[in-house]
């Protein structure tokens, strides 16, 4: 699910403007100022490739779907705190992100829930507060084990049927050229 919509937010990033912000020109070849702060908003709007500075605090925020970020290269300032952020598992891919973009914004960014780190700045999370993601990547990684192992299987049977099929050919190959 994670992945569709991380794959719904690269395909409607655009560089129109959100209905839900305001957003402005830095002047021609400079990108754009979005403002879209104190908007209610419960998630992350389709964002123009071209924005410089991002503005989503005051929000009801809870988290930001993996990669749905990962195409505003030139971003040069955001604000993102001041949203109730639920720092489970699903927070790592933000908490990453503003380590890489902006880490003053991410010195600023609060855990509303779960209660035991509720206040607690993002950026002192670890990742045994994280401790769901443990749970999560062992059952994500059997199950690319057993994909795996499958597609690894259907190749050995199709080249095993490969070679039978030209050695039986080989051998109808042989019994004509006798037969004559």
């Amino acid at each position: 699910a994670g992945f569709a919509i991380s794959l719904l937010f690269h395909v409607t990033q655009t560089n129109a403007c959100p209905p839900s912000c305001i957003c402005r020109s830095l002047g021609e070849m400079k990108g754009l100022q979005l403002d879209c702060s104190s908007r209610r908003l419960r998630e992350v709007p389709a964002l123009p490739v071209n924005t410089r500075r991002l503005y989503l605090h005051n929000n009801s925020l809870t988290s930001v779907p993996p990669g749905a970020l990962d195409s505003l290269r030139s971003l040069e300032e955001v604000k993102i705190s001041d949203n109730p952020w639920n720092c489970d598992c699903h927070i790592l891919y933000l908490k990453l992100w503003l380590e890489d973009i902006s880490a003053p914004s991410l010195a600023n960014v609060r855990c509303a829930t779960p209660e035991p780190l509720r206040m607690k700045p993002l950026s002192q999370l670890t990742g045994n507060e994280l401790g769901i993601c443990k749970r999560l990547f062992p059952i994500k990684c059997l199950q690319f084990f057993w994909r795996d192992l499958i597609l690894i299987a259907g190749a050995i049977i199709t080249l095993l049927l490969v070679a039978w099929a030209l050695k039986f050919s080989k051998k109808l190959v042989c019994q004509i050229n006798l037969s004559q």
